[in-house]
């Protein structure tokens, strides 16, 4: 009987050192740096991600505006300010795609993934007319009382905001089902209105295209140091959006790199997020808003100008095979026909 305390008190011995071999406590569990959030879960993309939880990440989980004064910044001086701005929360539950008995059960925030499998069936790209992602997450968490689920900056750089399981504030009618992602660019323009172009875009002294962040707008907030970025594309690329001639800028190589990798990465995650963007009978890119009853059976990337007719993002410049073929190639499938 007085050895059965002794036999306890090895085997509970045994069993804390072969825990403690596998993971001590207090051992911080270490990101590689490309991880995006899914409803609580790591999964990696091979690019630089920032979330809302690093260091210089963008947080839309946030009440106070995070460019204004501290004391300016809480609930009640927002709501004195900024008339856009209708609750403190820039996101919400997406409740559309759900059974009431679902919202019940997801509305405290304990998402699993299979349901949010089941219901995110698009990506949806914009670009931002903001130029640079500091710029972005000002105007839309700050003023407009927006979010959106990424932003990707011209280093490459990409930011998560919120867990891909919150609806974000991107894309109206699409917002329950969609992620959104943000691309850091100054937009598209008719002929006769390229200040903003012009304004934002110039020589270096070698005489190479680049992107020169106006100095009103302070600290870029460029994750990489010292990155000057140019557009993939030396020449304003032309084109015909909702029915507009228009004219951009192309993104930077980087931001290209970057956008690949994470789609191909919400593929994998969203089985559902086919990669293919909307194409017309010809099989040629859809340069308009899908009429409504396809985008309702719609799954895959698409742009922001596919949602609403008032909208011309992502713009002409967007090289759309580059990203989906690019993205396929990660995901080991075929290419695509790509749009003349």
């Amino acid at each position: 009987m007085k050895t059965a305390p002794l036999a306890f008190a090895a085997i509970l011995a045994a069993l804390l050192f072969t825990a403690g071999c596998a993971t001590r406590p207090g051992t911080p569990a270490k990101r590689k740096g490309d991880e995006i959030v899914v409803a609580g879960q790591l999964f990696h993309t091979g690019a630089k991600v920032v979330t809302w939880m690093d260091p210089g990440g963008y947080d839309a989980y946030r009440v106070e505006r995070r460019f204004s004064p501290l004391e300016e910044s809480d609930w009640e001086s927002t709501k004195a300010a900024m008339k856009d701005i209708v609750t403190p929360n820039r996101y919400s539950l997406r409740t559309g795609v759900l059974t009431p008995a679902e919202v019940e059960r997801l509305r405290g925030g304990g998402w699993d993934l299979p349901t949010l499998q089941r219901v995110v069936d698009q990506f949806v790209l914009h670009y931002d007319v903001c130029g640079i992602s500091k710029q972005c997450f000002r105007v839309l968490h700050d003023f407009r009382g927006l979010s959106v689920h990424f932003m990707l900056d011209i280093d490459g750089t990409i930011y998560q905001t919120l867990d891909l399981k919150e609806r974000a504030r991107h894309a109206t009618i699409a917002n329950d089902r969609s992620i959104g992602i943000e691309i850091a660019n100054m937009g598209a323009y008719g002929a006769n209105d390229l200040e903003a172009l012009n304004t934002w875009y110039g020589a270096d002294a070698s005489g190479r295209l680049v992107i020169k962040v106006p100095e009103k707008l302070g600290d870029p907030m460029i994750r990489t140091k010292g990155f000057t970025g140019s557009p993939a594309r030396a020449e304003l690329v032309k084109g015909n959006i909702q029915g507009q001639d228009l004219q951009q800028y192309d993104l930077t190589p980087q931001q290209y790199a970057a956008l690949i990798k994470l789609t191909a990465t919400l593929n994998k995650v969203f089985p559902k997020i086919t990669l293919d963007y909307p194409r017309g009978p010809d099989g040629r890119l859809l340069p308009r808003k899908l009429p409504a009853e396809e985008l309702a059976k719609y799954q895959g990337v698409l742009g922001h100008y596919h949602i609403q007719t008032n909208k011309t993002d992502p713009g002409p410049a967007l090289q759309w095979d580059t990203v989906i073929n690019g993205a396929r190639r990660l995901r080991r499938l075929p290419a695509l026909p790509t749009n003349p």
